[in-house]
């Protein structure tokens, strides 16, 4: 599903590189984890993945689903089945939601081939998605985030995937900022839309997500560079240990 080969990744405006020869490949169906310790190139590398703007790709491929990711703009990514969660979802006052999803849906389904719904139909698979997440039937008549509590910006992101159906999803921190209920909500929003057609990178600091999103696999990003492998138990040991005891390992490879 995602091929990553020795990609480098610069801020544009200073130079500085932030991925230093990354590698990662994602199967089909498959739900893998990153962590890592603070600038360790986490969150760079999701923006670089979904085609934010103000990084300079140096060297490196990315091949999405037989394609050339890093080819595409940032909106035919979208379409093609690529979809971010964002780790701070923004607020677009004056788009509602109804008029949002409406928009983006129908995009992603012409883009697809996939007829297009008619307002009823669309009106009812809002409803079925939004009751994964728990979110409020009322909010589709509000402006996108404004106003929303930090629970329900990080539902409506699930909410928003469910919608979508996209192949592949990056999940940049969503665990942040939330208590155990909505932790719990959002993750079995997530389990729910898991199947052998798509795929999840799940961006986490913390173990405690990985308790509700099992991953089939874990790695450690240090240094802009994926340093260890494992099961969900070294998520467990990385709780345990913290990054310390595999900086030898990441000297190694600087």
């Amino acid at each position: 599903m995602l091929e990553i080969q020795n990609l480098h990744v610069s801020i544009e405006e200073d130079g500085t590189e932030i991925l230093k020869g990354l590698n990662l490949k994602v199967g089909k169906g498959e739900v893998h984890a990153i962590m890592g310790p603070n600038g360790s190139g986490k969150s760079t590398l999701a923006s670089v993945l979904a085609g934010k703007d103000g990084y300079e790709i140096t060297a490196g491929s990315v091949i999405f689903d037989g394609a050339d990711l890093l080819e595409m703009e940032a909106d035919l990514r979208a379409r093609e089945g690529l979809f971010l969660a964002f780790q701070y979802p923004i607020e677009l006052p004056g788009v509602s939601m109804a008029n949002f999803l409406k928009q983006a849906v129908t995009s992603v389904r012409e883009h697809q081939g996939k007829e297009t719904l008619s307002a009823g139909d669309l009106l009812k698979l809002m409803k079925e998605k939004a009751a994964l997440v728990h979110l409020d039937p009322s909010l589709k008549s509000r402006s996108v985030n404004e106003g929303f509590s930090g629970g329900e910006k990080k539902r409506n992101e699930i909410f928003q995937l469910a919608m979508l159906d996209p192949k592949f999803a990056i999940l940049d921190e969503t665990d942040s900022g939330l208590d155990i209920d909505a932790l719990r909500i959002v993750a079995d929003g997530v389990n729910s839309l898991r199947s052998p057609s798509r795929s999840f990178l799940v961006i986490t600091h913390y173990q405690r997500l990985l308790d509700y999103i099992v991953p089939d696999f874990v790695h450690v990003l240090m240094n802009g560079r994926i340093v260890m492998t494992g099961g969900k138990e070294l998520a467990l040991e990385l709780e345990e240990k913290g990054y310390d005891w595999i900086k030898d390992e990441t000297a190694l490879l600087a």
